[in-house]
Parts: structure tokens; C-alpha cells; sequence
């Protein structure tokens, strides 16, 4: 058994990035705009906390404009949602203390343990 901290990605740990891949988790893309309306964050709070996920490969930024404005918008990689949903499922296995068996969310999720496809 695997202690029950390696799981939990510390690129999730700030409640910050924790609420940015949640936003971005179930929406298509958000603009930095909007993030920083629903986090209530300073732009230089919420630029720092963009950056260290996109360097984790976990988000991925469009630059355009909107008329004559600049319009950034962010998106969750396909990277990102496996890593954000591995983080969930290990908290969620931590809060209910199920530590040897699958949590019912793994299962709805459809996750595997490597072992049970090797005969």
C-alpha cells in the first residue's frame, strides 16, 4: 500500500490553483477575466498561479482579440483532468478512510489498476 500523501498533487495544494482547475474542470475554457472575478483574485495573483499550471503541462492559454481588446482565455489539457482527477480521488479516499479499497468514485470513473489487465 502506497502512503496516503502521495497522491495528493502539490500543484493542487494552493486553494488558488485548486479553484482555477476547478473552474477550468467543468468549463470548456474561462478568460482570465472571469477567473479572476470567481476567485476574487488580484491579476498578479491569479497570472503566478496560471503559470506555475501551464509549466505542469496542466493548462493550455489562448491569446486573441476581441475587437481591439486582448482577450486570454484558459482550457484544462487533457493532462491537467487526469492529474486534477488523481488528486481528487486521492482526497477522497483520505476523507472517507477506504484506504485499501477502491472508492466508489474510481469506479465511476472507470479507473484500473494496471495489475488487473496482466494475467
Amino acid at each position: 500500500m502506497r502512503p496516503l500523501l502521495d497522491n495528493i498533487n502539490k500543484a493542487f495544494e494552493n486553494k488558488a490553483r485548486l479553484g482555477i482547475m476547478s473552474v477550468l474542470s467543468v468549463n470548456e475554457s474561462v478568460s482570465f477575466v472571469r477567473l479572476k472575478e470567481l476567485l476574487g483574485l488580484s491579476d498578479g495573483n491569479l497570472a503566478s498561479h496560471i503559470r506555475g499550471l501551464e509549466d505542469a503541462g496542466y493548462l493550455a492559454t489562448r491569446k486573441c482579440f476581441v475587437g481591439r481588446k486582448p482577450n486570454t482565455t484558459f482550457s484544462i489539457t487533457d493532462t491537467g483532468k487526469e492529474a486534477f482527477r488523481q488528486h481528487l480521488l486521492a482526497l477522497e479516499a483520505l476523507i472517507k478512510g477506504d484506504y485499501d479499497n477502491p472508492s466508489p468514485a474510481e469506479e465511476r470513473l472507470g479507473a484500473h489498476d494496471d495489475n488487473d489487465t496482466q494475467q
